[in-house]
């Protein structure tokens, strides 16, 4: 069951973008653009710690379709005063994919939406989601814009112990981009994963950015990540944050 429902979430997230292109021949806006972030942090003194965050997002855009997919990575080693072993402490994958087929020229589409998350010490072997819906860009102008999606889907995840859970959900997600200047970017990012059910964990992102270019497809930016998770195993935090400061490569 369960290489089934991975099977079946790689099929749903990937596999649109796939149809779109055999089936019509595309004239390409911007074919392919990436972005790649890498980050390390290191701690000396009383804490001894050493922090790798890692992110790439890959884009692709066409005159009827436009595809979007992200991994990012968090791994943390560190040991307290007194300790002779370094452990791991943190180590996080994320992966998404997001196929959305062009209903206009004002930027409205419909999505086919799918993540992969596996957060070794939240009590959680895998939490998968998809979905379909609708999205478009509320307003733009021209130095910002705030893009939304909305769609009902459905959430499945395992524990560490072996429990399966399932729950409908509505996807929801926000995408605010401001130019402060010509070299200097804000980005604001939210999604929820409502689920339905009182009794069912509902996950929600944050992510806050400030970006500045340092030559031309070069950039630092700093940021500030929030995932809250409503219900929790055992003795579990709700929320998870991380600040980090990292270089941007995008080509």
């Amino acid at each position: 069951m369960e290489s089934i429902k991975r099977a079946a979430l790689a099929v749903l997230a990937c596999s649109t973008s796939a149809v779109y292109a055999a089936d019509t021949p595309f004239t390409p806006l911007e074919p392919l653009s990436a972005e790649l972030e890498l980050g390390v942090i290191s701690i000396t003194g009383n804490t001894e710690s050493t922090a790798v965050k890692a992110k790439a997002t890959v884009k692709q855009d066409f005159m009827a379709w436009k595809a979007k997919y992200q991994v990012d990575t968090l791994y943390k080693r560190g040991r307290n005063e007194g300790e002779v072993d370094t452990k791991t402490t943190a180590q996080k994958v994320f992966l998404s994919a997001q196929s959305d087929y062009k209903l206009s020229s004002n930027n409205t589409s419909i999505f086919v939406y799918g993540s992969y998350t596996d957060d070794r010490f939240s009590g959680y072997e895998y939490q998968n989601t998809v979905s379909v819906g609708y999205s478009a860009r509320l307003f733009s102008d021209d130095s910002s814009f705030l893009d939304y999606s909305i769609g009902p889907g459905y959430s499945f995840s395992q524990t560490d112990e072996g429990e399966e859970d399932e729950t409908s959900i509505v996807h929801v997600e926000l995408q605010y981009e401001y130019e402060i200047s010509s070299n200097a970017t804000f980005q604001q990012s939210l999604s929820t994963e409502a689920a339905l059910q009182d009794n069912k964990n509902t996950r929600s992102k944050s992510e806050t950015s400030v970006s500045v270019q340092l030559r031309d497809n070069l950039s630092m930016k700093a940021s500030y990540g929030i995932t809250h998770n409503s219900q929790v195993l055992d003795d579990k935090k709700k929320t998870d944050g991380t600040t980090s400061i990292i270089f941007a490569y995008t080509f």
